[in-house]
């Protein structure tokens, strides 16, 4: 179905029983948050807030919150839009499925964004930044965000709307020591678009201009986050993915994007930086405070009706992990363009989707001799060298032809695979002192850290098994062994203090026959670890920077090679430079609570 506005798709919802009105006046700062969380961990309905404290403005949260609703917004556009997608990574199709492809190129053509000349809904109203939802998800973050914003920047001396940058970069709308109404903040991070820009204008004496939407159509929140191949802007896209055109005008210098609800116009200071954050992000942990750039507030309209669009993001699964479910739908045909030789990859939703990439490559290098990583190796070094997936820390890569059914998305699988082959003195290529995602704070400083590929290829060398040697003991201090699965253990540590403790367990772990169990985890609360696939995955990707945390027993270095002839250690204790885990504040979760069941 085609949307023309975020109400038009409110509204079908509601129609089709995917909606949970909340009339009751309910608080921004934590309660809304908390709502939505109760809601999202359910499974249930996108979420209208029709009463939100101190604001005139109603708010929908949770609009994505399952697959399957994700998937009933885009029914009658998602096959076309990925139809245009396949062409896009092989035009050879068009000849080989004519039948197929045939609309494609006319789909691609009728997305392109049109030019509104005759006013636009969002001219109704204007407003002030104190008047919309000031929404704080979070008992630490340092004030309200807008959390699904569209920035559309244009490089200098443009006025060429397919030349516009469209991301997705957090807004801070209040807090710290931004000036009321007047100054808001923006955090953009590595390989963001936007950085271009204003390095652009850095280097140019016109001012840096930006608008910011909220709302629209529900294609243009995708638009503003979706990995797009080069020639394919995010208007177009979202055209392309909304059935309807991306509408546009210009006022005062700046582009407005027509059926926004909210559109906020400013300068971005190509100079002068004040502090951004806290904020409970997508890891799991609070993004700590860090200076970023400051936009100066120009204008801030509305249109009529208008309904402020949020999400809540914290440990994974939340709302957005349906954005990556739909992402993966979209650009998998683009993958062996993108990326020759790789069959499959998996950025791994439950460790914060940065920390861990799971990849499927294709080994051809040597068929006339035992397998081995090599040409893998070339395709792990591609992928860390393009795009978002090289801000992958730890990438575990496995050959296409040991086992027909390998799946990235299955996780025990996988890694029951990869267990089973892997040779720690030869399979473990590091990369230190570099950059990783601004988010993660397990590395040695602010978007600095190190990476390591986990590359296995060719017949199994081991069973795995859950059991522990029958004289097996640990060194004072560590305890609570708890098998994750076959082959991987989940130790309890002492709270970490340095390196040289796992130095410890390693040399005591040498006196045993382990080969069966080639992963050891150090944690904090094996238990935990040791519960589900989901904890596992998060707890140890995220808390553990690979140069600094993987230790083995009996571990060497040959020509700054490192290995290790025993199990692998990672060590995914917290750490005290490691950004705090988000907790919900208790009194507000029992206030969420009270209004949900007033609700039923």
């Amino acid at each position: 179905m085609s949307y023309s506005s975020l109400k038009a798709c409110i509204d079908d919802l509601d129609k089709n029983g995917y909606l949970l009105r909340i009339k009751e006046e309910v608080d921004p700062n934590l309660e809304m948050a908390a709502i939505h969380r109760r809601v999202f961990d359910a499974g249930g309905p996108a979420i209208l807030f029709e009463n939100v404290k101190g604001s005139p403005f109603k708010a929908v949260s949770n609009l994505y919150g399952t697959f399957e609703r994700t998937e009933f917004i885009f029914r009658d556009t998602l096959a076309n839009a990925k139809k245009v997608m396949e062409l896009k990574a092989d035009m050879i199709n068009l000849l080989r499925q004519p039948g197929r492809y045939l609309s494609a190129p006319s789909t691609a053509m009728a997305a392109l964004p049109l030019q509104s000349r005759f006013g636009a809904p969002i001219l109704y109203g204007e407003t002030t930044i104190n008047h919309l939802p000031q929404i704080v998800s979070w008992p630490k973050d340092g004030g309200a965000f807008i959390t699904l914003p569209q920035v559309l920047t244009l490089p200098p001396g443009s006025d060429q709307i397919m030349q516009s940058n469209l991301g997705m970069y957090r807004i801070q709308l209040s807090g710290n020591e931004y000036t009321p109404n007047k100054e808001i903040g923006l955090h953009y991070q590595l390989h963001r678009g936007i950085g271009v820009h204003h390095t652009a204008y850095n280097q140019s004496e016109e001012p840096f201009r930006a608008s910011i939407f909220v709302g629209g159509p529900p294609s243009h929140a995708f638009a503003a986050i979706m990995p797009l191949p080069e020639g394919l802007s995010e208007l177009t896209f979202a055209g392309l993915l909304g059935g309807r055109r991306f509408r546009y005008l210009w006022k005062d210098g700046f582009v407005l994007s027509a059926d926004a609800d909210f559109v906020i116009t400013g300068i971005i200071r190509k100079q002068g930086l004040k502090p951004e954050g806290p904020f409970g992000d997508h890891l799991g942990y609070y993004s700590l405070q860090h200076d970023f750039p400051v936009m100066d507030v120009e204008k801030v309209y509305y249109r009529k009706d208008a309904i402020w669009h949020f999400t809540v993001v914290g440990r994974p699964p939340q709302e957005d992990s349906s954005f990556g479910h739909l992402i993966h739908e979209l650009v998998e045909p683009l993958t062996p363009g993108e990326f020759p030789g790789i069959v499959e990859i998996n950025a791994v939703d439950a460790a914060g989707v940065h920390p861990l990439l799971l990849a499927i490559g294709s080994e051809r290098y040597m068929p006339f001799r035992e397998r081995k990583p090599e040409e893998i190796l070339t395709q792990a070094n591609h992928l860390l060298g393009k795009g978002q997936t090289s801000l992958a820390k730890f990438l575990i890569i496995a050959a296409s032809g040991d086992d027909p059914d390998l799946d990235t998305h299955d996780y025990p699988q996988f890694f029951q695979h990869v267990l089973r082959r892997v040779d720690w003195r030869r399979d473990l290529h590091f990369q230190t002192k570099t950059t990783i995602d601004t988010l993660d704070y397990s590395g040695s400083g602010w978007n600095a850290g190190s990476k390591v590929v986990i590359a296995c290829c060719g017949a199994p060398v081991r069973d795995l098994k859950a059991e522990l040697p029958v004289d097996f003991s640990l060194p004072d201090g560590f305890s609570d062994p708890h098998f994750v699965m076959p082959g991987v253990l989940a130790l309890k540590g002492p709270a970490f203090e340095h390196e040289e403790e796992v130095q410890r367990l390693a040399l005591h772990l040498n006196r045993f026959e382990m080969d069966s169990i080639p992963l050891i985890v150090l944690c904090d609360d094996p238990r935990f670890v040791a519960a589900n696939m989901p904890n596992f995955l998060w707890a140890t990707f995220t808390r553990a920077n690979p140069a600094h945390d993987i230790h083995g027993v009996n571990g060497f270095v040959e020509h700054k090679h490192w290995g290790c002839e025993g199990s692998l250690i990672i060590d995914a204790r917290i750490k005290p430079h490691h950004a705090p885990a988000l907790v919900e504040d208790e009194e507000v979760g029992k206030r969420a609570d009270e209004i949900l069941s007033r609700c039923q």
